[in-house]
């Protein structure tokens, strides 16, 4: 596994994180399906893959409490480190400089840590831009906690472009996280990652597989990005799916190395619950991808993303609403 520094933050990482959105999800506390899951997050903490990502808001809390439960298990064995993210009031939707503050402490307190190496701002979609960099607010509080020594790098996760474009240029984060944006079919986080490369952040890129389709092909019926594939992007796939095998290659190593060969992106988070995914994970890790792949994918024409569009309507409404 290839280690890499993450921007200028003095952390490394290595080419690939485990995301953790589904682990333990719906598991009830004592119960065989928590067992299990826990099971796995000592797999995932004493595996070759040197970062865990989870969140606040997870399986309302789950995957932070199984990765704790984990931990518990583990002990020294574990060779994994955590980073989490902070996430609005799951019941208000209050995402101010107190619940920031809050939802870290919860956090720790589920993960059994005293601190966390870095520390994401999470879909901040129910506060706006203005509030949550407002003298007092939400970013104030990431900065209190980095400066604190509480945490050692602060980022910024979520999904819309124009959204998180706003927070990259405050200057203000230490690394950024989007998702289903920097794929073989859609590039559109491609001028995100640049400025924050100029700027020496740190560069994770979650959902490299567009949360289904690139994983599973054409025909599974899978989504992109958590919505249905439009018949053009399905074309689009099958034809990929086609070059591929020519090479080869399966799809689902084209999709990941993708994002591995990207000198934009330290590290690829991929979203993994069980044992089984962790080891098709590590096998499409070992695959070795011809460089005319490359060449060939495209040849194919940019791939018709349903999701630049929405970006773009979002950023409009956005803009309307205030």
């Amino acid at each position: 596994m290839r280690h890499t520094d993450l921007g200028a933050t003095g952390l490394t990482v290595g080419e690939l994180t485990l995301g953790t959105s589904a682990l333990g999800k719906q598991s009830l506390p004592g119960s065989p399906e928590e067992a299990e899951a826990v099971r796995v997050a000592a797999a995932f903490l004493t595996g070759p893959i040197p970062l865990i990502d989870t969140s606040n808001n997870y399986g309302d809390g789950r995957s932070e409490t199984v990765l704790g439960l984990g931990l518990a298990a583990v002990g020294s064995r574990a060779t994994a480190r955590i980073a989490t993210k902070v996430d609005r009031d799951p019941v208000t939707g209050a995402f101010g400089r107190d619940r920031v503050l809050r939802s870290y402490e919860e956090s720790l307190a589920r993960l059994g840590l005293d601190r966390v190496e870095i520390l994401h701002f999470h879909d901040p979609y129910s506060v706006t831009f203005a509030e949550a960099t407002a003298p007092g607010g939400a970013v104030d509080a990431l900065r209190e906690l980095r400066d604190a020594g509480a945490v050692d790098a602060i980022g910024i996760a979520a999904g819309p472009i124009p959204l998180m474009t706003e927070y990259v240029e405050t200057g203000l984060f230490d690394v950024v996280l989007s998702h289903n944006r920097y794929t073989l079919v859609d590039r559109s986080a491609e001028a995100l990652f640049t400025e924050a490369r100029r700027r020496g952040m740190g560069v994770f890129n979650a959902a490299p597989f567009g949360a289904g389709i690139l994983a599973k092909g054409a025909n599974s019926r899978a989504t992109y990005g958590y919505v249905d594939a439009p018949p053009e992007l399905v074309a689009w796939i099958a034809r990929a799916e086609e070059v591929c095998a020519d090479h080869g290659v399966p799809l689902a190593a084209a999709a990941l190395h993708f994002s591995l060969r990207s000198p934009l992106v330290d590290s690829t988070i991929v979203g993994i619950a069980s044992i089984p995914r962790l080891e098709q994970l590590l096998a499409l890790h070992a695959v070795t991808v011809p460089d005319a792949l490359w060449v060939a994918l495209d040849g194919l024409g940019p791939a018709p993303t349903p999701l630049a569009a929405q970006d773009a309507q979002d950023a409009r409404d956005a803009r309307d609403a205030r």
